[in-house]
């Protein structure tokens, strides 16, 4: 019988949902208003403008929120795991294995990396993009650029966490980590040989 070790905090797990949610809205109401054909099916471009633009600001409110009602100390060790890259993380993303990993691979390091960074970004590029439209002084050529740039690239990225999360045979069981907040101990050896679970 398979012993389980525990992999994410609740608030480790609810970060990560809450991101998700977020993303997925403004992926979707993002896509509304980028494409001619779904604007036309959707119809009421403003009100989606507006869920879209509403909807970004409550992403990041929410996700402070999680931060800050949270265990931030738990937040803040997660955070200097993930910002810890060694020679094991380098062997690991030229395909150079075995590259023994700790509880996140070099994978996971970038991917969360990306994510903090794009959430910053789009945050920026939205605000300045949605108060341009009243200030000419905010507006920047190469504003409409940029977020659709990090909307093309996100989706991408986000595609693939889905496949390596649902359908890849190899990883698809961390994903019980991001549910019910552990994996199993033969697991988790076999992929994270350096992490020591409490």
């Amino acid at each position: 019988m398979s012993r389980y070790v525990r992999r994410f905090s609740r608030t480790e797990r609810a970060l990560h949902w809450v991101n998700a949610a977020g993303f997925l809205l403004m992926l979707v109401t993002g896509l509304v208003l980028f494409l001619p054909s779904l604007q036309v099916a959707v119809g009421r471009r403003a009100l989606v403008k507006d869920v879209h633009f509403w909807g970004g600001i409550g992403w990041v409110c929410a996700l402070a929120l999680v931060a800050l009602i949270g265990d931030r100390r738990g937040l803040l060790r997660t955070a200097r795991e993930l910002d810890g890259f060694d020679r094991d993380d380098g062997r690991w993303l030229t395909g150079r294995r075995p590259a023994p990993q700790g509880r996140f691979n070099a994978g996971q390091k970038t991917n969360a990396a990306l994510t903090a960074a794009f959430t910053v970004l789009f945050l920026v590029s939205g605000l300045l993009l949605h108060f341009g439209e009243g200030d000419t002084r905010l507006r920047f050529a190469s504003t409409v650029v940029l977020h659709d740039g990090l909307f093309f690239v996100a989706t991408v990225l986000f595609a693939a966490h889905l496949y390596l999360a649902v359908i890849h045979p190899a990883t698809r069981h961390a994903l019980r980590g991001m549910t019910v907040g552990t994996v199993s101990e033969e697991w988790a050896k076999r992929h994270h040989s350096k992490w020591k679970p409490e």
